[in-house]
Protein backbone atom coordinates (compact mmCIF):
# COMPACT_ATOMS: atom_id res chain seq x y z
CA UNK A 1 0.00 0.00 0.00
CA UNK A 2 1.20 3.38 -0.94
CA UNK A 3 0.59 6.43 1.04
CA UNK A 4 -0.14 9.52 -1.08
CA UNK A 5 0.27 12.86 0.62
CA UNK A 6 -1.71 15.61 -0.88
CA UNK A 7 -0.12 19.01 -0.60
CA UNK A 8 -2.18 22.12 -0.92
CA UNK A 9 -1.42 23.83 -4.15
CA UNK A 10 0.27 27.22 -3.74
CA UNK A 11 -0.51 30.24 -5.84
CA UNK A 12 0.92 29.89 -9.30
CA UNK A 13 0.29 33.47 -10.48
CA UNK A 14 -0.66 36.97 -9.49
CA UNK A 15 -4.09 38.17 -8.72
CA UNK A 16 -5.74 40.80 -10.86
CA UNK A 17 -5.51 43.35 -8.04
CA UNK A 18 -1.74 42.85 -7.72
CA UNK A 19 -1.27 43.31 -11.47
CA UNK A 20 -3.36 46.48 -11.48
CA UNK A 21 -1.36 47.99 -8.59
CA UNK A 22 1.92 47.34 -10.43
CA UNK A 23 0.58 48.86 -13.67
CA UNK A 24 -0.64 51.98 -11.85
CA UNK A 25 2.81 52.43 -10.21
CA UNK A 26 4.57 52.05 -13.58
CA UNK A 27 2.20 54.63 -15.10
CA UNK A 28 2.87 57.15 -12.33
CA UNK A 29 6.65 56.74 -12.64
CA UNK A 30 6.50 57.07 -16.44
CA UNK A 31 4.42 60.23 -16.22
CA UNK A 32 6.99 61.75 -13.87
CA UNK A 33 10.06 60.79 -15.95
CA UNK A 34 8.94 61.41 -19.57
CA UNK A 35 8.98 65.23 -19.54
CA UNK A 36 12.54 65.20 -18.22
CA UNK A 37 13.68 62.70 -20.84
CA UNK A 38 12.33 64.82 -23.70
CA UNK A 39 14.51 67.76 -22.72
CA UNK A 40 17.46 65.44 -22.31
CA UNK A 41 17.01 64.03 -25.81
CA UNK A 42 16.72 67.49 -27.39
CA UNK A 43 19.77 68.65 -25.45
CA UNK A 44 21.76 65.59 -26.56
CA UNK A 45 20.81 66.23 -30.20
CA UNK A 46 21.97 69.85 -29.91
CA UNK A 47 25.27 68.87 -28.29
CA UNK A 48 25.94 66.18 -30.91
CA UNK A 49 25.32 68.70 -33.72
CA UNK A 50 27.63 71.15 -31.99
CA UNK A 51 30.43 68.57 -31.70
CA UNK A 52 30.02 67.62 -35.37
CA UNK A 53 30.43 71.26 -36.43
CA UNK A 54 33.50 71.66 -34.21
CA UNK A 55 35.03 68.63 -35.95
CA UNK A 56 34.30 70.13 -39.38
CA UNK A 57 35.89 73.46 -38.38
CA UNK A 58 38.94 71.67 -37.03
CA UNK A 59 39.22 69.65 -40.23
CA UNK A 60 39.06 72.79 -42.39
CA UNK A 61 41.69 74.48 -40.20
CA UNK A 62 44.01 71.47 -40.40
CA UNK A 63 43.68 71.23 -44.17
CA UNK A 64 44.30 74.95 -44.65
CA UNK A 65 47.50 74.88 -42.62
CA UNK A 66 48.87 71.54 -43.84
CA UNK A 67 48.15 72.18 -47.55
CA UNK A 68 48.94 75.91 -47.36
CA UNK A 69 45.61 76.58 -49.08
CA UNK A 70 42.59 78.67 -48.10
CA UNK A 71 39.60 76.56 -46.97
CA UNK A 72 36.21 77.58 -45.68
CA UNK A 73 33.17 76.01 -44.08
CA UNK A 74 30.01 77.18 -45.80
CA UNK A 75 26.39 76.81 -44.71
CA UNK A 76 23.43 76.49 -47.05
CA UNK A 77 20.51 77.79 -45.00
CA UNK A 78 17.87 76.53 -47.43
CA UNK A 79 18.88 72.86 -47.39
CA UNK A 80 20.54 72.89 -43.96
CA UNK A 81 23.77 71.51 -45.42
CA UNK A 82 27.29 72.47 -44.45
CA UNK A 83 30.48 71.62 -46.31
CA UNK A 84 34.17 72.41 -46.63
CA UNK A 85 35.34 74.24 -49.72
CA UNK A 86 38.88 74.85 -50.90
CA UNK A 87 40.16 77.83 -52.84
CA UNK A 88 41.22 77.24 -56.40
CA UNK A 89 41.95 79.17 -59.55
CA UNK A 90 38.23 79.63 -60.32
CA UNK A 91 37.08 80.50 -56.81
CA UNK A 92 35.88 77.95 -54.30
CA UNK A 93 34.97 74.34 -54.96
CA UNK A 94 33.67 71.65 -52.63
CA UNK A 95 36.42 69.53 -51.15
CA UNK A 96 34.71 66.17 -51.72
CA UNK A 97 37.89 64.23 -51.00
CA UNK A 98 37.71 65.20 -47.31
CA UNK A 99 35.99 62.46 -45.35
CA UNK A 100 33.52 64.03 -42.92
CA UNK A 101 33.77 67.41 -44.63
CA UNK A 102 30.06 67.81 -45.26
CA UNK A 103 26.74 67.00 -43.66
CA UNK A 104 23.18 68.06 -42.96
CA UNK A 105 21.88 69.82 -39.85
CA UNK A 106 18.88 68.22 -38.19
CA UNK A 107 15.67 70.12 -39.04
CA UNK A 108 14.95 70.53 -35.32
CA UNK A 109 18.09 72.68 -34.93
CA UNK A 110 18.09 76.31 -36.06
CA UNK A 111 21.31 78.13 -36.79
CA UNK A 112 22.26 81.79 -36.61
CA UNK A 113 25.62 82.99 -37.95
CA UNK A 114 27.20 86.13 -36.52
CA UNK A 115 30.37 87.34 -38.24
CA UNK A 116 32.86 89.39 -36.30
CA UNK A 117 32.87 92.99 -37.60
CA UNK A 118 36.55 93.57 -38.19
CA UNK A 119 38.26 95.48 -40.93
CA UNK A 120 40.75 93.27 -42.76
CA UNK A 121 44.24 94.69 -43.27
CA UNK A 122 45.03 95.97 -46.74
CA UNK A 123 47.61 94.18 -48.87
CA UNK A 124 50.07 97.04 -48.61
CA UNK A 125 50.19 97.07 -44.78
CA UNK A 126 53.58 96.08 -43.33
CA UNK A 127 52.12 93.47 -40.96
CA UNK A 128 50.01 91.74 -43.59
CA UNK A 129 52.56 90.12 -45.86
CA UNK A 130 50.86 86.72 -45.52
CA UNK A 131 47.38 88.01 -46.47
CA UNK A 132 46.65 87.92 -50.19
CA UNK A 133 44.04 89.93 -52.09
CA UNK A 134 41.94 86.79 -52.50
CA UNK A 135 41.86 86.25 -48.73
CA UNK A 136 40.78 89.85 -48.11
CA UNK A 137 37.98 89.44 -50.66
CA UNK A 138 36.79 86.25 -48.87
CA UNK A 139 36.74 88.06 -45.52
CA UNK A 140 34.56 90.78 -46.98
CA UNK A 141 32.10 88.38 -48.64
CA UNK A 142 30.69 86.88 -45.44
CA UNK A 143 29.88 83.41 -46.82
CA UNK A 144 30.74 80.85 -44.15
CA UNK A 145 33.95 80.92 -42.17
CA UNK A 146 37.33 80.94 -43.88
CA UNK A 147 40.45 79.25 -42.50
CA UNK A 148 43.72 80.65 -43.75
CA UNK A 149 47.07 78.99 -44.36
CA UNK A 150 48.74 81.12 -41.65
CA UNK A 151 46.57 79.48 -38.95
CA UNK A 152 44.02 82.30 -38.59
CA UNK A 153 40.31 82.29 -39.38
CA UNK A 154 37.30 84.50 -39.74
CA UNK A 155 36.06 85.32 -36.26
CA UNK A 156 32.47 84.97 -35.29
CA UNK A 157 29.80 82.91 -33.61
CA UNK A 158 27.31 80.28 -34.60
CA UNK A 159 24.28 80.02 -32.31
CA UNK A 160 22.56 76.63 -32.40
CA UNK A 161 19.06 76.42 -30.94
CA UNK A 162 16.57 73.57 -30.62
CA UNK A 163 12.80 73.81 -30.49
CA UNK A 164 12.75 73.66 -26.68
CA UNK A 165 14.93 76.76 -26.29
CA UNK A 166 18.27 75.09 -25.48
CA UNK A 167 21.12 77.12 -27.02
CA UNK A 168 24.82 76.54 -27.61
CA UNK A 169 27.25 78.93 -29.25
CA UNK A 170 30.37 78.08 -31.20
CA UNK A 171 32.88 80.94 -30.97
CA UNK A 172 35.66 81.00 -33.52
CA UNK A 173 38.79 82.79 -32.37
CA UNK A 174 40.18 84.71 -35.38
CA UNK A 175 43.79 84.58 -34.16
CA UNK A 176 44.08 80.89 -33.24
CA UNK A 177 41.18 79.52 -35.35
CA UNK A 178 40.08 77.47 -32.36
CA UNK A 179 36.41 76.86 -31.66
CA UNK A 180 34.99 77.22 -28.16
CA UNK A 181 31.59 75.85 -27.13
CA UNK A 182 29.62 78.19 -24.87
CA UNK A 183 26.35 77.18 -23.21
CA UNK A 184 23.74 79.94 -23.18
CA UNK A 185 20.66 80.48 -21.04
CA UNK A 186 17.56 78.64 -22.16
CA UNK A 187 15.01 80.88 -23.90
Amino acid sequence: MRLVVLRPRGKLGFSLVELMVVLVLIGIMTAAILPEMKGTYEDALLRATCRRLVDVFHLAYSRAVSLNQLHRVRFDRVSGRYFIEKAGENGFARAREISGGEGVLDRRISIEIRKQGETPPSVGDPGSSTVSEEEIEVRNRGEGFAFYSDGTADGGEIVLRDRDGFRLTLRINPVTARVQIVELERQ
